[in-house]
């Protein structure tokens, strides 16, 4: 009796510790949001929130696909306009949605104040709007414009009736903050965390949570520990340090995917000159920068072992790459290979280069912004060392770092690039296209970089309506752009969420979280 009365005990127990349908789910992330206004800040951990909040016109599904969101279908009606087809919705407090709430939107976007980084790139393609019934509207471009459903999937829809005058201070009170998504706000507490609950009449699959408490745990060890602890359900970017150890742990589930996010190393283009972080072996003032000769940027990319840095930096959680996006999305280019690791061969470049005993540079990077950055430099410091070219590893705070950047400050210094429009145009003009504010050009483009060749190969991608042919063109394109070590690129996250062992999710190639997704075991 004994035997069996125990045994019931530790079914009751393992039963009493899954969730059910209609509890909270409790979620804990990395990085806190800037606001809850969706169109404030183009920033991951900004994007993830409101994905749970608002909807956008296309969505895309786990594989980076396009697929109906707010709009039921689209098609090219002329060569300059696309015409959209609205589904039924509502807006949280029950306002329906029509053509003119994408208006208003498309309006706002570049009108926030204040905004560190809008989302008016995605809308500046579209010329003028026309409202031609109740559940369609045509968007106009000038010219042809492929690209404008994946722009699309970019941006959050929100109701002029509420939302008209208001200030990102409404967001983020919750007095503006109603959407059509699949949860709607409760309150914010900055820096703490976000309550939300489930948007009964959402016109999508209904979330199986009723509500959600959606905190912020910056500290990674703090984070695991919440979830080992029972403290929280469901927790992102799980600390690379940890993966061995919740492997193992019968009561975790990790979900994974490779990423869309490259991490490389971005150099000075923008000097002929001395470069501000470059001298010679010896410390002596260089009369022309090193880092303009592509034979030392050959040199130093060949220096990297990249999977050491993956198998020992990363502990497994990223793969080398050549290029901007992983295998079997849009715009890939299996040509391009992570640059072997070849240090002999780097040390006869700089010497053809000029540089037989190599110079001196600092490598600068952030200590807080992507999975083991600052250990990642000093990595490729210890590298660049061993053949010939001295460098001086300078981890610095996103907040000041970030700054620096992009006033040009730095010969060499790591980044990222999360490809959120899944195909390559989007890093090619953000990091490669030579920098032109007035076309929205190389916004992203810290180290200067200008290829005219490369220039025109992006307009005529973005001219071309055939998917295929427009494929070609991006491939040649970051063909060029690689071959020309126009940066470095060293490899592509992946993106690996936790759960408790009584949950599933549907792991993504985007880092925004989908947590229609996290369902409790069957």
């Amino acid at each position: 009796m004994r035997h069996s009365a125990r045994a019931a005990l530790c079914v009751a127990l393992a039963a009493s510790a899954l969730p059910a349908a209609g509890q909270t789910l409790r979620v804990a992330v990395s990085s806190p949001v800037t606001s809850i206004d969706p169109h404030y800040h183009n920033l991951a951990p900004n994007i993830s929130l409101s994905t749970q909040i608002f909807d956008r016109l296309i969505e895309m599904d786990e594989h980076a696909h396009l697929v109906p969101g707010l709009a039921a279908s689209w098609k090219l009606v002329a060569p300059d306009t696309w015409e959209l087809k609205l589904r039924d919705a509502r807006f949280q407090n029950g306002n329906e949605f029509v053509p003119d709430d994408v208006v208003f939107t498309m309006d706002r976007i570049p009108k926030v104040p204040n905004s560190p980084s809008n989302f008016a790139a995605y809308t500046k393609p579209v010329t003028s709007t026309e409202i031609v019934d109740p559940h369609t509207i045509r968007l106009h471009t000038k010219g042809v414009f492929p690209l404008l459903p994946v722009y699309l999937a970019q941006f959050f829809i929100i109701n002029r009736k509420t939302d008209e005058g208001m200030a990102t201070e409404d967001f983020n009170s919750g007095r503006a903050a109603i959407g059509t998504g699949a949860f709607r706000f409760v309150s914010f507490k900055p820096g703490d965390r976000v309550e939300l609950e489930r948007n009964d009449a959402y016109w999508g699959p209904k979330p199986v949570w009723e509500k959600v408490s959606y905190r912020f745990i910056t500290n990674d060890a703090s984070r695991t520990a919440a979830l080992l602890a029972n403290d929280v359900d469901f927790i992102d970017f799980v600390p690379t340090e940890d993966l061995e150890k919740l492997r193992k742990d019968p009561k975790v589930k990790l979900w994974e995917s490779l990423g869309l996010r490259l991490i490389f190393l971005g150099l000075d283009h923008s000097r002929d000159a001395a470069s501000p972080f470059v001298t010679g072996p010896n410390g002596e003032k260089l009369d022309k920068n090193p880092l303009k000769d592509r034979r030392v940027r050959l040199a130093l990319s060949h220096a990297i072992n990249r999977a050491a840095i993956v198998d020992r930096v990363m502990e497994g959680a990223a793969v080398p790459s050549g290029q901007y996006l992983p295998p079997g999305v849009y715009s890939y280019t299996p040509e391009i290979k992570p640059p072997p690791y070849e240090p002999e061969q780097a040390k006869k470049l700089l010497a053809e280069a000029g540089y037989p005993k190599g110079f001196r540079i600092a490598l600068h990077g952030p200590n807080d912004r992507y999975v083991n950055d600052a250990k990642i430099i000093q990595a490729i410091g210890q590298m660049w060392t061993r053949i010939g070219v001295q460098t001086e590893v300078d981890p610095l705070p996103w907040s000041s770092y970030v700054g620096q950047a992009n006033k040009q400050a730095f010969s060499a210094f790591l980044f990222g690039w999360g490809t959120g429009t899944a195909e390559a145009s989007d890093p090619l003009i953000a990091q490669n296209a030579t920098f032109d504010p007035a076309k929205g050009r190389g916004a992203s483009n810290r180290g200067r970089y200008s290829n005219p060749e490369l220039d025109k190969l992006i307009d005529e991608a973005l001219a071309t309506t055939d998917d295929a042919a427009r494929e070609k063109i991006l491939q040649k394109a970051q063909q060029l752009a690689f071959d020309d070590v126009a940066l470095i690129p060293l490899h592509i996250q992946k993106n690996i969420w936790a759960t408790r062992a009584g949950f599933t999710y549907v792991p993504t190639v985007g880092e925004d979280l989908q947590l229609v997704n996290v369902k409790p075991v069957k």
